[in-house]
């Protein structure tokens, strides 16, 4: 297996933990989109944390959307996840090139800028449920780390780290999610504080050779860590020319004649994954008699 994620218990039940390794996923994603170094670290954490926020979701058919749109050259970046693992995303702008931050890395603070992040959760239920938070720090962990406490009166640190090679491919790339749950003691919480501020980046645990077992047993193992559950995530889009040739259909007759009328193939792009669908004038007309009858 290699991208993957756990989720774990410590603490007697007063905490909950997730930790996963998502290189391959986020490397998928650079060569997919062509993106930037400093994209690649901003879409690469929004993927991590989408993969470990969809892992919360209870039933086969959630679905989690998360968006950051800022004032920043990269204006916005959009993941959805479902509870099995499956995530895929997109910045809008993948070409940013901006110099390092004052502290040396990749300045994505400054690629998303001063805008909001917004959680949605496609639960089965008549609307979604939506959150949304400021962009606190838009280094987008700190940022899911004030949404869960404010929107979901949840204490929460989230890590979220992607570390580059020269060559600009994905060296190393995952996060964790740890959180207190209601009946958290206070010696727990002092205790927990204290360790996290003690423990290397994620990035620097991962490059070191730590798995996501390894990164919750450093941060968590004095206080009885329990692995529930190992779970596979990869970068998976659903897409398909069949699914893009039913959505031309709605769009009616009088715009798919026009299309036909144009005489030439036209190209369907998907956002997430972006894989190109050549649709001929043939394949227009087919569609164009499938309108008619539904009309």
């Amino acid at each position: 297996m290699s991208d993957y994620m756990i989720r774990a218990t410590a603490g007697g039940g007063q905490i909950r933990a997730f930790a996963a390794s998502t290189r391959d996923m986020v490397e998928y994603a650079r060569a997919a989109h062509n993106t930037s170094p400093v994209a690649t670290a901003a879409l690469g954490r929004m993927l991590t944390a989408g993969a470990m926020m969809g892992a919360m979701m209870k039933g086969d058919r959630d679905l989690l959307t998360l968006r950051a749109e800022g004032s920043g050259p990269i204006h916005a970046i959009t993941v959805t996840a479902d509870a099995k693992g499956n995530v895929k995303g997109y910045a809008e702008n993948p070409d940013v090139i901006l110099p390092p931050n004052e502290k040396g890395k990749l300045d994505v603070a400054g690629a998303l800028g001063i805008g909001v992040l917004s959680v949605i959760k496609d639960i089965g239920m008549k609307e979604p449920y939506v959150g949304q938070t400021i962009l606190v720090t838009s280094e987008i962990a700190e940022d899911l780390t004030y949404y869960f406490a404010e929107s979901e009166q949840t204490p929460s640190s989230v890590a979220l780290g992607v570390l580059m090679n020269k060559e600009n491919t994905v060296r190393q790339a995952g996060g964790f999610i740890i959180q207190l749950l209601p009946d958290a003691t206070e010696e727990m919480i002092a205790g927990l504080e204290r360790k996290l501020g003690s423990i290397d980046s994620v990035t620097t645990m991962l490059d070191a050779g730590m798995t996501p077992e390894g990164i919750l047993e450093e941060v968590l193992g004095e206080f009885g860590l329990e692995i529930l559950e190992r779970m596979p995530t990869q970068f998976a889009c659903g897409c398909s020319k069949e699914h893009y040739k039913k959505a031309l259909v709605s769009v009616g007759v009088k715009d798919l004649q026009a299309m036909i009328d144009d005489g030439e193939t036209i190209e369907v792009n998907c956002q997430f994954c972006n894989k190109h669908y050549p649709i001929t004038v043939d394949e227009l007309k087919e569609l164009l008699e499938i309108a008619k009858g539904k009309g």
